[in-house]
């Protein structure tokens, strides 16, 4: 198939550099990188996995973070409410 293609001159000397490297034409070099760039494509991309480290809850006041009542308690006092 022919067709005509606008390529921006950065990309054109990038495929002019990579046809000189690897011996291929430049029309060669053009579809090579086409098609691995079409095909990659079409592979998931596989995302790094979030991990999440726990730390401990414990505030140094005696108490712990996920007793939230006794936490008020020891910062405001026992007549908070």
């Amino acid at each position: 198939m022919r067709t005509t293609l606008t390529i921006d001159d950065d990309v054109a000397k990038l495929l002019q550099e990579e046809a000189t490297r690897s011996g291929d034409t430049f029309k060669g070099t053009v579809n090579d990188v086409l098609r691995r760039g079409l095909l990659d494509r079409r592979k998931p991309q596989r995302k790094k996995r979030f991990v999440v480290k726990p730390l401990p809850l414990n505030t140094g006041l005696g108490t712990r973070y996920d007793k939230v009542a006794d936490l008020i308690e020891a910062m405001e006092g026992p007549l908070y409410r």
